[in-house]
């Protein structure tokens, strides 16, 4: 008898360690599962939009990064509606800058680079050496903000020019009616800032030296992205949907090389 309950209770110790061991392994197969982290696409999205601004320099070319998030964003959301042509340019006007300041930046995306930083004009009653005041009224001579596409080019006053047509309701879609277009312009010079302290200005229009205003128009052609910012202004754009900007970034056939889902893990909110 008692060598049958020592068998017994050897069985049970056996059982119970079985037991206690498959319990461990369970426990830790789903510590191993809850380590793996989950990256919100949102999130994966920053990390890509840092790494094109790190790759660009454009941290020591005077943008800040929270600027061309917002510019980013809204090329990305224009692309997803077929605004965009194929090519994979950005270009943003930053009035967060004194006009003393090279603030327009042509960014190739694709590449990483920054393809021109150079002077841009901003409007006669807009403000002295920064743009302080906006408008999207006709004779107003003010800069509007937000997401314009170029168009067509002309020639005008200012000889070739490029039309503009501004995207964000309210703020600059007046751009046609009023003739915000880029153009060159003689006071677009370091020889205007050594003289007056501060950049010439336009009647509203983003203009640029004229020896540029040739390179500029070649290369941003039509249906190229450009951004007018002034972080402090009330602004608000249904093209700054960050979670479409990041969705339609991850798509195999978005242009740009760095940020694809599939090198994420991500789950939506």
């Amino acid at each position: 008898m008692r060598k049958y309950i020592l068998e017994i209770s050897g069985i049970a110790v056996i059982a119970f360690s079985l037991l206690i061991s498959a319990y461990k392994n369970e426990h830790s197969a789903a510590e191993n599962k809850t380590s793996v982290k989950v990256i919100r696409i949102e999130d994966a999205y920053k990390h890509y939009a840092k790494q094109v601004y790190d790759s660009a320099h454009l941290n020591q070319a005077g943008l800040t990064f929270t600027v061309f998030e917002k510019a980013l964003t809204g090329y990305y959301n224009l692309k997803k509606i077929g605004k965009v042509s194929e090519n994979s340019l950005l270009t943003i006007a930053d009035f967060d800058q004194s006009s003393r300041k090279k603030r327009l930046y042509i960014i190739d995306l694709k590449k990483e680079h920054v393809l021109l930083n150079t002077w841009v004009a901003h409007g006669q009653r807009s403000g002295e050496d920064t743009a302080v005041k906006f408008s999207n009224q006709n004779d107003s001579f003010s800069s509007s903000i937000g997401f314009y596409l170029t168009a067509e080019e002309y020639k005008g006053a200012h000889g070739r020019s490029l039309r503009l047509d501004g995207m964000d309701y309210g703020y600059n879609d007046n751009a046609r009616l009023r003739s915000i277009v880029i153009h060159g312009a003689s006071y677009v010079s370091e020889g205007t800032i050594e003289a007056l302290g501060r950049l010439g200005r336009s009647q509203g229009c983003p203009a640029v030296a004229p020896e540029l205003s040739e390179l500029v128009i070649n290369t941003l052609g039509s249906g190229s992205v450009l951004y007018i910012n002034k972080t402090d202004e009330e602004y608000h754009s249904k093209y700054l949907d960050e979670k479409v900007a990041a969705v339609y970034a991850s798509l195999p056939s978005n242009p740009q090389a760095g940020f694809s889902e599939n090198n994420y893990q991500h789950q939506f909110d």
